[in-house]
């Protein structure tokens, strides 16, 4: 008789147990897909905020400024496309000399990065420079 009961008790606690992990890893599933929806949403409200752009300059045979670089996108789930660029000169002691505005027209997937190449007229004491990404759109 106390054979039966223990394993009466077994059986109970074991299915009661299985019907707990079943509806713990749906609950799981659902607090994973709002998180990924509430991600994806900040994604979309301010691209800004997970693309940066990077990237070095020279000068040609004309005299031109020649900007090599990539944009980068970390975001986790949105793609972006059509990067306003901002690209700031400076001289050697600092000063702003030059702000030049170009835009990269590509998709970039969630997680990738995209090289560019832009040519642009830039004061010749200009001695470094900054890449600011001013906006882009959700693809």
């Amino acid at each position: 008789m106390k054979k039966l009961l223990c394993l009466i008790t077994i059986t109970v606690v074991l299915f009661s147990a299985c019907k707990s992990k079943t509806e713990k890893e749906t609950t799981e599933k659902e607090v994973y897909e709002k998180a990924k929806e509430s991600l994806e949403e900040r994604e979309k409200k301010n691209p800004v905020d997970f693309i940066k752009a990077t990237g070095h300059d020279k000068h040609n045979l004309i005299g031109r400024t020649v900007v090599r670089g990539t944009i980068m996108n970390s975001a986790k789930i949105c793609a972006y496309k059509d990067f306003e660029l901002e690209f700031s000169f400076f001289s050697k002691t600092g000063v702003l000399l030059q702000k030049e505005l170009a835009t990269v027209y590509d998709i970039i997937p969630a997680g990738k990065s995209v090289d560019f190449k832009e040519k642009m007229w830039v004061n010749k004491d200009a001695d470094s420079m900054a890449i600011k990404v001013l906006k882009a759109k959700v693809n």
